[in-house]
């Protein structure tokens, strides 16, 4: 596979000029040849122009070949080069510690040239089955990365489509879930939380009424105000909600299943399903929660114009200790410019 080395770059290491001679007479022809005639020079090239194979003299003045080797073993960028001593030193410590310092072989001299030959063949063609191989490990780990985000953003937008289907039998626009996605990732992201849980509220929060898809038309749709037992079915679609997304074993899933329960509690406790209050309620969904009533203020429906955000604002001002955690009312207040932008840029789309 690697009979063709024609292309491989070969760095000679020695202090001595007819060393040096007879290695490219004998190489000069096969590969790619530099020289360098003492060690700070070789590390130097070795560092500037990474070679495939370099031949190292170990008896050199200044810097000997064991503390070159020693030197580019450490260097990241170096360490993977092999390395050959050449040596008229044939003591097996010589060739132990030169092991030890990571060489891969080493040809002793006076040169037998077809040895020579042979040991350089063989080495850079492990070389190049090496950096093969790891091409291929990289475009392997590259292809099973695509897949992994292409299966991600599909079951991400079958979510999204899910969580749209339940939207749509009651509410006509069509940017709500993405505005308050959006949302709440900059709430998140203003009060702190890490980039990973960021992106996992902004993919969970477009479910938090999923559960409405098992409320009645009846219900759902009735053009006037619920009476009281119309309102206790309207409130199961956070159960709904959580019993569609259980039992399995997704982050996704279950913190939007978190969500789905928990974005209609409220701080003081006046809220449902559970009636929890301050920290009882996940973060999540006391998140989630300020930016559902901040859209729902700021959206234009058919029966209700879009409220000027300034108004929305303070409304949420409002709610702060009673339906809002008021810290993150704080924060929320704070990214008042990033959240207008969002309105500004996701506008609804109303049916005619």
């Amino acid at each position: 596979m690697f009979d063709d080395l024609s292309h491989s770059r070969v760095l000679i290491v020695d202090d001595t000029k007819a060393n040096i001679d007879i290695l490219v007479a004998a190489l000069g022809k096969k590969y790619k040849l530099s020289v360098a005639l003492d060690g700070n020079s070789a590390l130097a090239q070795a560092r500037e122009n990474a070679p495939d194979l370099i031949l190292l003299d170990v008896m050199m003045p200044a810097m000997d070949g064991f503390e070159v080797c020693s030197q580019l073993k450490s260097d990241p960028s170096t360490s993977s080069i092999p390395i050959i001593f050449i040596t008229a030193l044939d003591e097996t410590d010589y060739v132990t510690k030169g092991f030890k310092l990571g060489a891969v072989d080493y040809i002793t001299k006076p040169f037998r040239i077809p040895e020579l030959n042979a040991r350089v063949h063989t080495q850079l063609s492990l070389r190049h089955a090496m950096l093969a191989y790891a091409d291929q490990n990289r475009i392997l780990d590259i292809r099973v990365k695509e897949s992994t985000r292409e299966l991600k953003d599909t079951q991400l937008e079958i979510i999204y489509r899910l969580s749209r289907a339940a939207e749509y039998r009651d509410n006509d626009t069509g940017m709500h879930l993405k505005r308050l996605s959006h949302m709440s990732k900059i709430l998140a992201a203003a009060w702190g939380c890490d980039e990973e849980t960021c992106e996992l509220i902004f993919n969970a929060s477009p479910m938090h009424d999923i559960g409405k898809i098992g409320i009645p038309d009846a219900v759902l749709l009735k053009p006037g105000r619920l009476d009281a037992a119309e309102w206790k079915i309207m409130q199961t679609h956070t159960t709904i909600g959580k019993e569609i997304l259980s039992g399995h074993d997704s982050l996704l899933i279950r913190m939007g299943g978190l969500i789905a329960l928990t974005h209609h509690e409220k701080w003081n406790g006046a809220g449902y399903p559970q009636g929890l209050s301050e920290y009882q309620i996940p973060q999540a969904g006391r998140m989630v929660a300020i930016c559902d009533v901040f859209d729902a203020l700021t959206s234009r429906r058919p029966y209700k114009e879009p409220w000027h955000p300034s108004d929305a604002f303070d409304e949420i001002r409002a709610g702060s200790g009673a339906a809002f955690d008021p810290k993150l009312v704080d924060c929320f207040l704070k990214c008042r410019l990033d959240l207008i932008d969002v309105i500004e840029n996701l506008q609804d789309e109303i049916k005619e």
